[in-house]
């Protein structure tokens, strides 16, 4: 964040948690940017779709969960539950009104959790490279067994982070919470449009993902764009165009969302 840049707001919730936002005033339905795995507020998506809807005048919001950005705690006391918990509060204190929330990689599989936690404030979903259940199908089960003896043993495993020097810490608790809230097992009742943006090229989430999203989903509305050159960041000025795309389709089309309900 430069040093020009507006400071967050902060938001006490009732849980004890400080969560760290930044709200854009205008039109309806907003717009609310959910964030990866250890990725922030402050990333290129998220600042991307924030200035472009100031350009158009809506609503937005960015903020970060728990141990991640500027939020209170670490990022090692987290799990998909508490940033889930995280998401629903944002929705319920900060955004107004109907919602698109948009959720990149991990914030795929929040966006879905908030959305069926508040199904009446969302208006629509975007999904880039969104990977729900990642900690049970993408982790737990792509470790071999001496890395799951580990973290059975140890509470934790470290496993190369190609975004950063600092490994990512994978807990123990992050993996057996996950399972209280894993979606692909079954149908996903949610009624509202989606579309789902997704790299062919992706090396951490395989992009027959979107796939199974697509057909367990209840809403007879969903899209996947296949990027056939994209990986799993989507960031690239070309990417972002796309997504800023994709959102206004939903945006100029509110009445869809009432027509699932």
């Amino acid at each position: 964040m430069t040093s020009d840049s507006p400071k967050p707001q902060f938001l006490d919730t009732d849980y004890g948690a400080k969560l760290a936002y930044h709200a854009v005033a205008g039109a309806s339905p907003g717009v609310i940017f959910m964030t990866g795995f250890k990725s922030d507020m402050d990333g290129g998506k998220a600042l991307a779709l924030e200035s472009h809807c100031k350009a158009r005048g809506q609503a937005f919001v960015r903020f970060d969960y728990r141990g991640h950005g500027l939020s209170s705690a670490t990022f090692e006391e987290g799990c998909i539950g508490d940033w889930a918990r995280d998401a629903v509060a944002v929705l319920d204190h900060v955004a107004e009104g109907p919602q698109i929330v948009v959720g990149s990689s991990m914030g795929g599989w929040i966006m879905l959790l908030a959305a069926l936690a508040r199904p009446e404030r969302i208006a629509g979903l975007v999904g880039i490279a969104a990977a729900p259940d990642f900690t049970e199908d993408l982790m737990w089960d792509a470790f071999d067994d001496s890395q799951q003896a580990l973290i059975e043993t140890e509470g934790y495993l470290e496993i190369p982070n190609c975004y950063d020097d600092e490994p990512y810490r994978i807990m123990k608790r992050l993996i057996e919470e996950g399972r209280d809230h894993l979606l692909l097992r079954g149908p996903i009742d949610l009624r509202v449009p989606v579309r789902l943006i997704q790299g062919m090229e992706d090396e951490d989430v395989p992009w027959r993902t979107a796939l199974k999203l697509q057909e367990l989903l209840t809403s007879e509305d969903v899209d996947v764009t296949l990027v056939k050159d994209g990986g799993h960041r989507l960031s690239e000025p070309q990417d972002l165009d796309r997504l800023c795309r994709i959102v206004d389709q939903l945006l100029d089309q509110p009445g869809r969302a009432d027509k699932e309900n």
